[in-house]
């Protein structure tokens, strides 16, 4: 069924439906994931792809990615033998990374403007997941006005509207200061007004769309990684045998290096196979977002009408047993000698969507993804705290757009010997 939705009748399913939180939070949906299906999005979808997810811009961002992850094997380090929450790092890790792509400078530290920063960060993602009861029955609006959750998404939106437009101001004035030739790693922001003030095929950028646009990195680009991060190491320290083989196939790789580079991950198929395997028990976004219909089709010998809501299941799609073997559990081995992937194309795993929906932004995450579990299994040895058994590891699961764990992952790290 996904298939016929999002490849057979792919472009009379690629709409969006109408969502008043969207419209609120990413100016009027005029990002990449919300808008509708027409010539904006297409104009948009295509800076995207071309200027800020290509494989040149993405290697553009290697050493941000490796002086990051480099760190984070510091901060474990200092920490060794003592119990560390692996959830808040793998999320200050991806805000760290995302930022300094997106705006050139971080909001980590514990200064008034990283922590607002942060904190509003963790509102927008949380709005972004909440069910809008008027999206479905416009009559019961009066519910949010009740319930103060109108005024929360005003606040959100005002908040987050004041820090963008105070970094995009800000990166208008340094433009003067950009010398001919000069070799220098351009950020989002820096490339969105590149293709601002460049444009000659008519269609214009708007400064709000630019914001939309890098709301969407954020959106994409920290929850959905770090919730792939927080999956992998916990599957790691379910199945101790998965993670022995591939620490035997990682540090077999690096044995006469000093550390992992990006260069080597291309060498780990054990590692592609077992971040496969979480991505398909452990989707991020499990309910995809809405597609709509844009007219009348017939589906299975039904009639399906125009602006029909469409829901896919991709967490149900990827553990029916009719597709795999044994879908429940974690078998990073089914991969090998198999040629489904996760880039929109094979409808049997769809964590990042499939057909014109499909999330730009597979490659900037996939990247960061292998980087930190080949470092972390590579440098050290993982354990659960003494209290706990891998059999009554906590494996709930949080509500929301992104499926966290419900409790942190709390681990104990021993230097590899």
């Amino acid at each position: 069924m996904a298939k016929l939705i999002m490849k057979t009748h792919d472009s009379i399913c690629s709409n969006r439906p109408k969502s008043r939180v969207f419209d609120k939070l990413i100016y009027d949906s005029r990002d990449v994931a919300s808008a509708p299906y027409g010539e904006y999005w297409r104009q948009m979808k295509s800076v995207f792809v071309l200027h800020l997810s290509s494989v040149k811009m993405v290697n553009s961002f290697r050493v941000i990615r490796e002086e990051e992850v480099s760190y984070l094997v510091k901060k474990i380090k200092q920490n060794v033998l003592s119990e560390i929450n692996l959830s808040e790092l793998f999320m200050r890790l991806t805000n760290d990374v995302v930022c300094r792509a997106a705006f050139g400078r971080k909001y980590s530290g514990n200064n008034r403007n990283s922590m607002d920063f942060i904190n509003v960060l963790h509102e927008f993602v949380e709005l972004l997941g909440t069910f809008d009861v008027s999206d479905f029955i416009p009559w019961m609006s009066w519910v949010n006005r009740v319930s103060g959750f109108n005024r929360k998404m005003d606040n959100v939106a005002e908040k987050f509207d004041m820090i963008l437009e105070e970094i995009v101001s800000e990166h208008i004035k340094n433009i003067g200061n950009y010398k001919e030739g000069e070799n220098l790693t351009k950020d989002f922001v820096d490339v969105l007004l590149e293709v601002q003030r460049e444009s000659s095929s008519g269609f214009h950028i708007g400064r709000d769309s630019i914001k939309a646009l890098i709301l969407d990195a954020f959106a994409a680009g920290t929850d959905t990684t770090y919730t792939v991060l927080e999956w992998t190491m916990t599957e790691l320290l379910r199945h101790p045998r998965v993670m022995k083989q591939l620490q035997e196939e990682i540090r077999g790789i690096t044995k006469h290096q000093d550390d992992i580079s990006e260069d080597d991950l291309h060498k780990m198929y054990y590692l592609k196979a077992v971040i496969k395997e979480t991505l398909r028990l452990h989707p991020p976004v499990p309910l995809l977002l809405p597609h709509e219909s844009i007219k009348q089709f017939e589906i299975n010998g039904y009639q399906i009408a125009p602006k029909t809501q469409i829901i896919i299941n991709a967490s149900a799609i990827q553990r029916d047993p009719e597709i795999w073997d044994e879908p429940k559990e974690f078998k990073p081995e089914r991969f090998f000698n198999c040629s489904i992937d996760y880039k929109g194309h094979d409808f049997e795993l769809i964590p990042f969507g499939g057909g014109r929906r499909v999330c730009p932004g597979i490659l900037f995450a996939m990247v960061i993804n292998e980087l930190v579990v080949a470092k972390l299994v590579n440098e050290f040895n993982w354990s659960l705290p003494n209290e706990v058994r891998v059999e009554s590891l906590d494996m709930s699961e949080s509500t929301g757009l992104t499926m966290h764990r419900k409790t942190p992952l709390l681990v104990v790290a021993t230097p590899r010997m």
